[in-house]
């Protein structure tokens, strides 16, 4: 069996890349066939740290490979995922799928004139935790979602992040669009109109460090969001990502972290990090990423899936910009 040659294109989003190489790396049917990365110096360790070639040109690994997974700053992600599908291959995208919704409807057009796998690196969905929930609610275990009550949270990660040049947004666009992309996936709703606040209030940052959405559903769901980087410098990057759904004939909490253990070591300063010991939900999205390229289909986690919770945090923007309601613009 001839292996897919995947290329890691920038280890900016650096926890991510890391664990999604590791996951393509553990991959029979996969082999990493370079690195590109602007920032050489990251690049070239990475490169050594999976055994792989670094390139300096990213259109010569373009060259090399079938598909690539690509981790950059929130805005580089258009340009650099819509030279490789010019160049026919397969792309799995961070999150947010771009910065821009006309960019990334041309993506999403682009692909599927090509007949590429475009996907969205949304790997909570890939935790059996939510497949669970995901499950019992379209079995009607709990009757008629209502409303849920949704959290995300975790520290200011710095960096790129934080300059809005870079990253397109703040807390809001970095922790709304995992946790809109689950609300649409089990109610198979899109969220029709978006209430938000959202400010700096924790950090001395140029973005938002914190916002509350308020969301109503096509099919008349409410659920509100807690997105914002508040947990404190020594906890873990990413905090939680927690739901009740109310139903008529029951509730269910999701708690997607809780199948891990926490250290916190003592020094300075003092440092938290989860111990999991559960699923490896990273290597379960780039597994189903290599399974949609091999069985020439259409990743469960689509381009579009990226677009339409994207479309939530720009709303969530235009509606703090304007302090009212805001209906929720499709591309």
């Amino acid at each position: 069996m001839n292996k897919l040659r995947i290329g890691m294109i920038s280890f900016a989003h650096m926890g991510h890349a890391n664990s999604y190489a590791a996951g393509l790396q553990t991959n029979e049917c996969v082999e990493i066939s370079g690195v590109y990365d602007d920032d050489s110096q990251r690049g070239q360790q990475a490169a050594e740290r999976f055994n792989t070639t670094f390139y300096p040109d990213y259109r010569q690994l373009l060259e090399q490979v079938d598909g690539v997974v690509i981790s950059s700053e929130n805005r580089k992600h258009y340009p650099l995922a819509i030279e490789a599908a010019e160049a026919n291959k397969h792309i799995l995208v961070e999150k947010p799928i771009t910065t821009d919704g006309a960019e990334a409807r041309e993506l999403i057009d682009l692909c599927a004139e090509k007949n590429l796998v475009l996907q969205t690196a949304f790997p909570v969905r890939m935790n059996e935790s939510v497949k669970r929930v995901k499950w019992q609610i379209d079995s009607g275990d709990i009757g008629d979602i209502v409303a849920i009550a949704a959290t995300n949270h975790g520290k200011m990660p710095g960096g790129w992040f934080v300059n809005y040049a870079l990253s397109g947004g703040g807390a809001v666009l970095d922790h709304t669009v995992h946790v809109v992309d689950l609300m649409r996936w089990f109610l198979r709703s899109e969220v029709k109109e978006v209430y938000a606040e959202a400010d700096t209030l924790l950090h001395k940052i140029p973005v938002d460090d914190c916002g509350l959405l308020s969301m109503v559903f096509d099919n008349g769901v409410i659920a509100t969001l807690d997105t914002s980087w508040s947990r404190p410098e020594s906890f873990s990057t990413w905090g939680d990502v927690t739901m009740r759904i109310i139903g008529t004939k029951g509730a269910i909490h999701l708690d997607a972290f809780a199948q891990a253990g926490s250290l916190w070591e003592n020094g300075s300063p003092a440092s938290h990090k989860y111990v999991n010991w559960g699923d490896k939900s990273n290597t379960a999205l780039v597994e189903e990423f290599v399974a949609s390229i091999r069985e020439c289909r259409q990743s469960s986690i689509t381009g579009m899936d990226g677009l339409r919770a994207a479309e939530v945090a720009w709303s969530a923007y235009e509606s703090v910009k304007q302090g009212r309601t805001v209906q929720v613009k499709h591309y």
